[in-house]
């Protein structure tokens, strides 16, 4: 069975100089997990749910033990007050930044030709769950991990 037997034509897209607010928003409304990133019609990368939680990443507390000194007793809560506002200030500039600043490049791609056996494998090496099929640059369809589950289930007998 080949790619193009389960692959999902037109899939939803984002443009590389849109923000990661619009390319949230279209994942929500479209209930999807990830989103091919266009320059034009030309493929440049992929943007998924992993991408943008990555953004809210923050370090782990510091195993360090101290005791504050008394003039630290003052200063800790000043400092933890200008950290919040800054943190506050990057959190609300997250959703400004570019999608082509978060996106997985180069895209890895399957063309519609190659069997489902490749595509699975690809994923699997890869460790992603949508794979864009194109035709040169040109993105034409997605195909997922459950497009191949469910190409396998329905698939051709075994010869007897």
């Amino acid at each position: 069975m080949l790619v193009r037997d389960i692959m999902t034509p037109d899939p939803f897209t984002v443009q590389a100089d849109a923000s990661v607010r619009d390319a949230a928003r279209i994942m929500r409304e479209q209930s999807v997990g990830g989103l091919p990133v266009l320059e034009g019609t030309r493929l440049v990368g992929m943007v998924t749910d992993s991408d943008l939680l990555a953004l809210l990443s923050t370090r782990p507390p510091s195993d360090d033990l101290w005791l504050p000194s008394p003039l630290e007793i003052i200063e800790v809560p000043i400092r933890e007050f200008i950290n919040w506002e800054k943190t506050k200030a990057a959190l609300a500039d997250i959703g400004t930044l570019p999608v082509s600043d978060v996106m997985s490049e180069p895209p890895i791609t399957i063309e519609a030709d190659a069997e489902i056996e490749d595509a699975a494998a690809l994923m699997l090496r890869e460790g992603i769950v949508r794979l864009p099929v194109v035709e040169g640059r040109r993105l034409v369809a997605i195909v997922t991990r459950s497009d191949i589950v469910q190409g396998l289930a329905a698939g051709r007998e075994p010869p007897a």
